[in-house]
């Protein structure tokens, strides 16, 4: 009998996927990737996608969660939906992202039970998000980038940010309280 390493290493690979976190996976990194494509309204993708940032996270994973921490803005900004003056702001908004996923899990990992850690981890990830945000386009428009334009995006990537970070945990809660996520 001839063995076929790749036939086997395949075979192993396979088995070792699941099929239902693929799912999940693959369909809100879909919805995060592409929503700004189609809705270009920041009030209402905001929100979405912090709610599919928190969604992953708890569905699939702190690793999933970051990758998917980088998607939405490198694929607005390659698809030609952000303006040129954002670029610059590209790479805060994903450790923004980052921040906002590392505090979450952070929480939820300590924290007596689902939900006080759910809730205090979106309200400690919200606020360390927007803390990053504000200071990061505040240098970039007081010494890198003087430009009327800069002082619009310090004002996008302000507060706003705090608010569809809350907004986006309150969409996740209703979606993982309708799966049965918190006991």
């Amino acid at each position: 009998m001839i063995f076929n390493v790749d036939e086997k290493v395949n075979e192993i690979a396979l088995e070792k996927i699941d099929a239902k976190w693929l799912a999940r996976f693959l369909s809100l990194t879909a919805v995060a990737v592409f929503l700004p494509f189609f809705i270009h309204l920041p009030w209402i993708t905001g929100p979405i996608i912090n709610a599919i940032l928190i969604l992953v996270l708890m569905l699939s994973g702190l690793r999933s969660a970051l990758l998917v921490a980088c998607l939405p803005s490198l694929m607005a900004l390659s698809g030609g939906l952000l303006p040129v003056v954002l670029t610059p702001a590209v790479p805060l908004i994903i450790i923004s992202n980052i921040i906002f996923v590392l505090a979450i899990d952070w929480f939820h990992q300590r924290a007596q039970s689902d939900f006080n850690g759910y809730w205090l981890g979106i309200l400690s990830g919200a606020f360390l998000k927007f803390v990053f945000l504000f200071l990061a386009t505040s240098f970039l428009a007081a010494f890198l980038i003087k430009s009327p334009v800069m002082d619009i995006i310090t004002k996008l990537l302000g507060w706003s940010q705090l608010l569809t970070a809350v907004a986006g945990g309150v969409i996740a809660f209703g979606v993982l309280k309708f799966l049965k996520y918190f006991k």
